[in-house]
């Protein structure tokens, strides 16, 4: 049975809402998910699953729509493709956690990066459906704007990387 990555957009964050983590494995355990667990309380959870990654995707979003009044965007990974994610990680020279991986639903366009305003010196490299942004400054106080982040949602490197051991255990397990 594969593993998966959930991660949930604008939860506890200050966007769609609260989502306690316990909730979130229990909503997970009740979609009939397996091995579910949390990782820190931004909305990333993995587990096992017979379905398809776009089944499990839709499924998930629309309990968490019911939960919390809207749906909040799910962005699933395969425990491969987030080691993927990891291993090919582009601008080798930023730090980790100033390195953010926007996870979007479906591939971005091969211009998608072209109307990228970057006022710090961010940079930005799409990769298949994620864009990697280098914040030098760090991304809270960054004024970039790049339209095609705004229907996903980001983890920064350090956490990317812990999915990835996580569920590499979980696949082990």
């Amino acid at each position: 049975m594969p593993v998966y990555i959930a991660l949930l957009r604008a939860v506890n964050v200050g966007g769609t809402g609260s989502l306690p983590m316990a909730e979130l494995k229990a909503i997970c355990e009740g979609l009939g998910f397996t091995d579910v667990k949390t990782y820190i309380q931004s909305g990333n959870v993995l587990f096992r699953a017979d379905e398809s990654e776009k089944a499990v995707e839709e499924k998930l979003d629309e309990a968490l729509g019911q939960k919390m009044g809207k749906r909040p965007g799910v962005m699933v990974r395969t425990r491969k493709e987030l080691s993927d994610i990891v291993a090919n990680a582009p601008l080798p020279d930023a730090k980790p956690n100033f390195l953010l991986v926007y996870f979007l639903p479906e591939k971005a366009p091969g211009d998608a990066l072209d109307k990228m305003v970057a006022p710090d010196g961010e940079q930005a490299k799409l990769v298949g459906r994620e864009i990697y942004v280098h914040y030098p400054n760090g991304s809270g106080r960054s004024k970039l704007k790049l339209p095609a982040l705004k229907p996903g949602t980001s983890r920064n490197l350090n956490t990317v990387r812990k999915l990835a051991e996580m569920a590499a255990d979980i696949e082990a397990g």
